[in-house]
């Protein structure tokens, strides 16, 4: 089994190519959408470099993942799909509890929140076969309520749960987001592996202008991460998480990430004049 990896360094993102050399089965997971928001642009630059490796390489991509609904990037799970039509689109089956709150927030009256959208709905360790590749679903919420985690082989790529040991953990203050729940996913999944399983980290922020880093060990996280080792407890977890996001800022693509990535990645249909439009709620103070 090899991994490749991908950076899109203006959303700090880590997109995976997971296959096997002999039979060119594999799995993508977190592909990007090139967004900007200042024009309202998109591109598929992000893009465009994992379908050169998947063509360059003949890979047969059983599965698109995403760990979760990401609020800091768009997703471009449906244009990799348009490319390769046999790919399945999978996310965790609790993607529900996602989409209900923002259909709320955007009020998307005719949008149906019920994962329909996706083409596979995982579930909790649930394993899935990927051709001659297969993977583990582990749910890890806290981040968000749909948060999981893909275990393949000795590799754990978990999104937005688990960072680098010198950055941390994802944020708990988006919608039905949970500290509590996050330090029970990091204690009781991901530190209960095996100290030598390879951690693949959804996003580096290369903190203190250090070079990019993706990969670390769960015995590592355990010994070294600076927001959550195997000793810190619940308590002091729970504090240092609800302080620091209580400074934090929106995430700059959050508005428009969710519409789209509640939605597998599919844009919004084109008006009478041709354009496609996101909603953008206003509110006060």
């Amino acid at each position: 089994m090899k991994v490749q990896e991908f950076y899109d360094a203006s959303t700090y993102t880590l997109t995976y190519i997971v296959y096997d050399e002999a039979t060119k089965d594999a799995i993508v997971i977190d592909p990007v959408l090139n967004y900007e928001p200042n024009s309202g642009s998109y591109s598929f630059e992000s893009m465009q470099k994992i379908l050169d490796f998947m063509k360059g390489n003949e890979l047969n991509v059983h599965f698109i993942i995403e760990t979760h609904a990401h609020a800091d990037h768009l997703t471009s799970s449906y244009f990799v799909k348009s490319k390769w039509p046999n790919a399945k689109v999978a996310i965790g089956k609790n993607i529900t509890k996602v989409q209900s709150v923002f259909k709320d927030v955007f009020n998307l009256k005719e949008f149906i929140p019920d994962g329909s959208q996706f083409d596979v709905l995982l579930a909790d360790n649930e394993e899935t076969k990927a051709g001659n590749l297969s993977f583990k679903t582990i749910f890890t919420p806290g981040h968000t309520p749909a948060c999981t985690s893909i275990l393949v082989g000795d590799a754990l790529f978990t999104g937005d749960t688990i960072f680098m040991p010198d950055y941390g953990t994802g944020r708990c203050d988006f919608p039905a987001g949970s500290a509590e729940d996050l330090y029970e996913s990091i204690t009781q999944k991901i530190y209960t592996l095996p100290e030598d399983t390879r951690i693949f980290v959804g996003h580096d922020y290369c903190p203190n202008g250090r070079e990019l880093a993706f990969q670390t060990t769960v015995g590592e996280s355990k010994k070294s991460n600076i927001r959550l080792t195997s000793n810190t407890t619940k308590e002091e977890f729970v504090k240092f998480r609800s302080e620091r996001d209580a400074t934090l800022s929106a995430p700059r693509l959050l508005l428009q990430s969710i519409q789209i990535n509640i939605q597998a990645g599919k844009l919004p249909e084109a008006e009478d004049n041709g354009m496609r439009y996101l909603k953008l709620p206003l509110k006060t103070e």
